[in-house]
């Protein structure tokens, strides 16, 4: 499974921004999906997760409220709808994705991340 995110770039503190992730490849089901960043000198840090039905969602406390992370199942397509940016948000952000092949094996895909730089 390949994914390539989108949508990264610079914006100033208080503004907004959507990343895109989308998923292709051979026969396979995505079970849960989500979104890593990492600043530099920082550890690299879940930011948001969904399942397959979008029924749940998860988030770093840090960013509760401003984030949103949903899925287009159909289209193998994952967004994170950022608000209210602050310059700590400024990080290389991952998208990941969890699920199996056709043949029942097990994985985990990441993306080539995508640069989000807020300024002051």
């Amino acid at each position: 499974v390949q994914l390539v995110e989108s949508g990264g770039g610079l914006v100033q503190a208080g503004g907004s921004l959507r990343l895109s992730c989308a998923a292709s490849g051979s026969t396979f089901t995505i079970h849960a999906m989500g979104w890593d960043r990492q600043a530099p000198g920082k550890e690299r840090e879940l930011v948001a997760a969904a399942t397959s039905g979008g029924g749940s969602a998860n988030y770093a406390n840090s960013v509760k409220g401003r984030f949103t992370i949903f899925r287009d199942n159909a289209k193998n397509l994952m967004y994170l709808q950022m608000n209210s940016l602050k310059p700590e948000d400024t990080a290389v952000y991952y998208c990941y994705a969890d699920g199996t092949t056709a043949w029942g094996t097990g994985f985990r895909s990441w993306g080539q991340g995508t640069q989000v730089t807020v300024s002051s």
